[in-house]
Order: C-alpha cells, then structure tokens, then sequence
C-alpha cells in the first residue's frame, strides 16, 4: 500500500491559489498608504519577529554548514527582495495586478523547460507551445489594457524583473534545495530579505506611513497569508515533489487576481483581456500538465 498523503499536502495547492492570487490586490491596497520598501521593511520585520520567537521557544534546527545558510538565504533574497521588491515597484509604476499576476504565471513555464535541461532530456514542443501561448496570451492583455490605461514601460519591466526573481529561486530550490525546519528555513529566507530592501527604503526620501484599520489589515494579510502561509506552502511543496501540482494550479492565479482586483479595486479587464487571460492559462496547462 501506498503511503497516505498529509492531509495539508492534498490541500496545500488550493490555499496557496487563493492566498497568493488576493495578494497582488492586498499589496495594491497597502501601497495606498506606504511606499513599496517601507510596507516590504514592515511586512519582513514582522515575520522576522514572529520567526525569532518561534525559534526560542521551538529550537529547530539550524544549517550544519555554511553552504546550508547561504542557500536559504539567496533563495530568501530572490523571493523577498526581487520579486516582491520589483513586483510592488511595478504596481506603482502603473501596473494593474491582473497583469502582473499573468505576467508572473509564465514562470511555471520556464520552470518546466529548465528541468528538461538539468535531467537531460529534449525539451519537448509541448514545452515551447505552452511558452509561446503564455507570451501571446501576456501580450493580449497588454495591448487591451491598453485602450484603458496604458502601463509605462518602466513598469513592465519592473513586472518582469520579478518574474526573474521568482523563477530562478524556484530553479535554484528544485536544484539545490534540501529540506529545512520552516522556521528556520522563514527566519534565514526573510531575514535575507530585510537586509536585501532596508537599504533601499533608508535611500529614499519618504517613508511616511497612514496607520489606518484598511493598512493594518492588509499587512495583516501579507504578512501571516503571503509571507507565513503562502510563500511557507509553495516551498514546502516545492520540497515534497508537488511542483506539477503548483503549476497546474498556476493558470488560475491571473484570472483570479484580475477577479479580486476588479471587485476590490475596480481594475477593469476588457473582453480581449479575458481572451489572453485563457490563453496564457492554456499555455501554461500544456507546458506543465503530466503526461503518461
């Protein structure tokens, strides 16, 4: 018999989707009342703490080697600092969050295609289709977007700065990663990402802060749905060979971002947006699915 999966393990892709997909909403709404590095600085401060109490009083263990400690802490860096970092600086460069979360969702893609390189294996035209329907797909949505508000071109490429970011922590963690406590694993991974933006925020001439109930509440949701939770999951089931799992899931993130958004935010797609919406889901189903 087969060994019975965790029971966070069969649930685990599903709360990640939903968590992560109100997150490009969430973060809009903070940076209504913060600058990007400030509500970064605030949001990592916090898990640090959180994570430090959690270290006295559970004592997990820590990496044995410094090679350990490095990895953690370069895979915390390109989460933390690049993508999150790069991602909010494009939603105040003009970016609508159902765009960046499409943007975003070409990463699973790359992913894929970059594991047939490692194992040896041709990529397969399946892997190419997919790619080439989620840039066209990313493309409709832009060019429809487009007859509403235009995003500058600094803000794309913002956009796809953070796609860099996350896509190489998630090829260096299927790679290289080893399994770790999660809170040491949250503690060494923010930690790396405080020291990557605190720099950034104390160069920048205005950090003021609106402590409202609607501030406090989204960093709320950043800090204990994206930072503990989500970004938790997705390495641990990046961790326990779930990845296909991830990715499948993956093509509901923009269009469901883009849901939030419009509902919360008044983000409107127009029908052609919704086109490019399915057609980058398509391609990232086909580059990712399981094949027999």
């Amino acid at each position: 018999m087969p060994p019975s999966r965790p029971w966070w393990l069969i649930a685990a892709p599903v709360i990640f989707l939903l968590l992560w997909s109100g997150g490009y909403t969430v973060a809009k709404i903070a940076l209504q009342y913060a600058p990007p590095m400030t509500v970064l600085v605030l949001r990592y401060g916090s898990v640090v703490a959180i994570m430090a109490v959690l270290l006295v009083t559970l004592r997990p263990p820590l990496p044995e080697t410094r090679l350990g400690w490095c990895h953690l802490a370069f895979t915390g860096f390109l989460i933390q600092t690049v993508y999150f970092g790069m991602t909010y600086l494009a939603f105040i460069n003009g970016v609508a969050a159902g765009t960046a979360a499409l943007i975003m969702s070409i990463q699973p893609i790359i992913v894929a295609l970059a594991a047939m390189r490692w194992s040896g294996e041709t990529t397969g035209k399946a892997g190419w289709i997919g790619l080439a329907l989620g840039l066209a797909g990313t493309a409709t949505v832009i060019i429809a977007r487009s007859e509403i508000e235009a995003p500058p071109v600094a803000g794309l490429a913002l956009a796809f700065l953070g796609l860099a970011g996350i896509t190489l922590a998630s090829i260096w963690e299927k790679r290289f990663g080893l399994s770790y406590h999660p809170v040491t694993a949250n503690l060494i991974g923010y930690g790396a990402g405080l020291i990557g933006v605190l720099p950034i925020m104390l160069m920048l001439p205005d950090g003021t802060v609106s402590w409202t109930p609607e501030f406090l509440a989204a960093m709320f949701y950043l800090v204990v749905g994206n930072s503990l939770i989500a970004v938790g999951l997705l390495l641990a089931m990046i961790r326990a060979g779930e990845v296909a799992k991830v990715s499948a899931l993956f093509f509901l993130v923009p269009p469901l971002a883009a849901l939030i958004a419009w509902l919360a935010l008044g983000e409107i797609m127009p029908p052609l947006a919704w086109v490019g919406l399915v057609l980058a889901g398509l391609g990232v189903w086909i580059a990712t699915r399981k094949r027999v």
